[in-house]
């Protein structure tokens, strides 16, 4: 039988203290600021989860999600509230409240805030080659560069890609965040 594993306050909010099955509210969870790129919320960052990456992330209109990239192992999104823009493969696309986006291993993609509130964006992916060579990379493209989440030269050193952006702060729920 699998145990429940126990939850320990932190500065940030609650996380994981140990191996086995738990629930957590989202509102209960650390969160990051980060700066011209929104709030997010890194369930993985709770717990080591080495199979799949679960995260979600509030986005204000024209914030990306993330620079427009490319991974090696397949990632997914379901807009929860709002609207958004993706840039896949050079083209846009409006999205909204329940749109399902999935992008097979080396699509090139990235989501940007529309609209005029608060998006709302569950991304699930695998992490079979998560920090190892031959992750991904930061893709040029005129379309992210219009909307400020394009790189200017291809790389795939990601202190590079968000060098413009500064670092996130790590801490509670911003109270209301979820409520769009």
């Amino acid at each position: 039988m699998v145990p429940e594993a126990p939850l320990e306050e932190t500065e940030a909010g609650l996380a994981a203290a140990g191996d086995g099955w738990f629930v957590l509210n989202a509102r209960n969870a650390p969160w990051y600021e980060r700066e011209g790129r929104g709030f997010y919320c890194e369930f993985e960052d709770l717990i080591h989860l080495p199979q799949v990456g679960v995260n979600l992330t509030v986005v204000r209109p024209g914030e990306p999600m993330a620079m427009y990239h490319w991974e090696a192992d397949q990632e997914n999104f379901l807009v929860l509230a709002g609207e958004a823009i993706l840039i896949v493969e050079g083209e846009e696309r409006p999205l909204r409240k329940w749109d399902f986006v999935h992008c097979p291993r080396d699509t090139k993609h990235t989501i940007v805030g529309a609209g005029d509130g608060p998006c709302v964006v569950l991304a699930i992916g695998a992490r079979d080659h998560q920090g190892r060579e031959g992750w991904g990379g930061y893709s040029v493209d005129e379309a992210a560069i219009r909307h400020g989440a394009g790189v200017e030269e291809e790389t795939t050193d990601a202190t590079v890609a968000y060098a413009r952006f500064k670092g996130g702060r790590k801490g509670r729920y911003p109270d209301g965040l979820l409520e769009t």
